[in-house]
């Protein structure tokens, strides 16, 4: 029996107030929870209808799960299309940043990033392409919104994600910067070495201008065509790509 009081916390958490709030969020589907579950996340409970339990049945004996019929469902989803499974998870502790792993490795900052599904593709493309960080400013959107944690499909529990002042960040890093603007050297002739941060800025507006003059490399796609702009996980995907094309060739020489 799901009970008004779990249908009131659920639904608050589709709120960046009450998710911190109460150190929770949600995740749904089948996929992605099954990802989380499999995860160093912990899982506070999850909430299952009986046709959404069979097709888990390798859930964790001390796992709390809570049978719930379709209709009561229905009342606790945000999706169209639900899989009859939910769960709520515990937000990881915001811990002092460790610079050294940064080290060695390339890694993403999203500068004031608004759309949640652009911050869900991007984590997404992230794990793809085997990058383990994205560092986001404080301005961009909350990587725990229902929608984000929807579109990463289950990689935002492998890929982490960091939210700190990006001025302060960058000055205190002694790591390369390249960031990604309309006017600068072509991406296909930019040498990202062995580790950089790759910084890519809001939908509208680009790169913030007193972070934009702390770059050490501007890179751009080049334009073939008469499009005004790139949608910004489209761009992070090409990035993504030309680093994983370079990174592959280093290992054939």
């Amino acid at each position: 029996m799901l009970s008004k009081a779990q249908i009131s916390l659920i639904t608050s958490l589709h709120h960046k107030k009450f998710r911190k709030q109460h150190g929770l969020f949600v995740v749904e589907g089948i996929k992605s929870v099954s990802e989380f579950i499999s995860s160093s996340y912990q899982i506070h409970c999850v909430y299952a209808t009986p046709d959404a339990r069979t097709k888990m049945s390798n859930l964790p004996q001390n796992l709390k799960c809570i049978d719930i019929t379709d209709k009561e469902f229905h009342k606790i989803t945000s999706l169209s299309s639900p899989q009859g499974v939910l769960a709520l998870v515990k937000t990881p502790p915001i811990e002092d940043f460790d610079w050294n792993n940064l080290e060695n490795t390339h890694s993403i900052v999203l500068d004031d990033i608004q759309d949640p599904g652009n911050l869900g593709t991007i984590i997404r493309t992230a794990e793809w392409f085997g990058i383990k960080t994205i560092v986001c400013s404080n301005g961009t959107v909350d990587a725990f919104n229902p929608k984000v944690v929807q579109a990463t499909m289950g990689s935002l529990a492998r890929v982490n994600i960091h939210y700190t002042d990006l001025n302060s960040f960058i000055d205190k890093s002694n790591i390369t910067t390249f960031g990604a603007v309309l006017s600068g050297r072509s991406i296909y002739q930019t040498d990202f070495g062995s580790s950089g941060l790759i910084i890519l800025g809001n939908e509208g507006n680009g790169i913030n201008e007193t972070i934009k003059s702390n770059i050490d490399h501007a890179v751009t796609i080049p334009r073939i065509g008469d499009a005004e702009s790139l949608n910004v996980a489209v761009a992070t995907t090409i990035f993504c790509s030309e680093l994983a094309r370079q990174k592959l060739n280093q290992k054939k020489r």
